[in-house]
């Protein structure tokens, strides 16, 4: 695993030869923020040694290199997902491909359904915690000790410092953001009444069915984590409304102009 890890790395170093500040994964629908980047190199994930194929539609299947608010940024447009029958190891590959190319700061993205009842469809949550209720766990397995330690602090999963610093650009631009816990469940089915019911009594704020694997393994690595999560749905126990993957597009896509600005503020001023 690792010697794929350094052959996947150094074909990415090859081409871009610099260290980006920033790797920024673009989650379901928010695929739109990748025309911000004055790109570079664009690559595809078919063309990248032993780099796995995203599945799922929202998902294009693209590394770009390029610039944002003069940063350097490698942006992962389209995710790995366990649902899709990819191992936690292929799900968390490309993070860690980022270490290896000595990328520091890691910005994540989601769409998810939200049981707090302070929030609506299209809203922003900054993630602050999160719970994970996924059936496998990343770092299961024999350790590679050159990549992290065995056992991993989890005391701050979610950079304090960068919080900061987008609320502030959310401030400045007059955009509403909240901030919740996360937590993450395999999928792909959506909840159920029922179960948006348990994850509100166990503390969280919102569901989804990713993140939190690549949260893990870059902690493992001692990355700095940040993550943006748009509210495509609501759900609970007296709340029965459908959803379906369109509906989740089309509230992530409501959602853009803010998360593309909330994301360049702290690419922007982040230190």
């Amino acid at each position: 695993m690792l010697e794929k890890i350094k052959q996947t790395a150094e074909f990415i170093k090859n081409i871009i030869q610099e260290t980006p500040d920033f790797a920024i994964v673009l989650g379901s629908g928010l695929g739109k923020l990748q025309d911000e980047v004055e790109a570079i190199h664009v690559l595809e994930y078919k063309d990248i040694p032993n780099f796995p194929q995203t599945t799922v539609v929202g998902h294009s299947g693209k590394l770009i290199y390029g610039i944002l608010e003069g940063k350097k940024v490698l942006m992962m447009s389209g995710r790995f997902h366990y649902y899709e029958g990819h191992s936690m190891e292929t799900v968390t590959f490309p993070i860690r491909v980022f270490h290896v190319l000595g990328i520091k700061n890691l910005i994540l993205s989601n769409a998810c359904g939200g049981v707090n009842p302070n929030y609506n469809v299209a809203d922003i949550v900054i993630v602050k915690d999160h719970i994970n209720m996924m059936p496998e766990h990343p770092l299961r397995g024999k350790n590679i000790d050159e990549l992290g330690p065995r056992f991993v602090d989890m005391s701050e999963p979610y950079n304090k410092k960068m919080i900061s610093v987008a609320e502030q650009s959310a401030k400045e631009n007059n955009i509403k953001v909240h901030q919740g816990v996360y937590v993450a469940l395999q999928g792909p089915t959506f909840e159920t009444p029922a179960e948006y019911g348990m994850i509100k009594a166990i503390g969280s704020d919102m569901v989804g069915m990713s993140t939190v694997p690549e949260v893990i393994v870059a902690k493992h690595m001692n990355m700095e984590v940040f993550c943006v999560s748009v509210i495509t749905d609501l759900g609970g126990p007296d709340i029965a409304f459908t959803v379906s993957h369109e509906e989740v597009l089309n509230a992530a896509n409501k959602a853009m102009p803010h998360v593309i600005t909330l994301v360049k503020g702290l690419v922007k001023n982040y230190q």
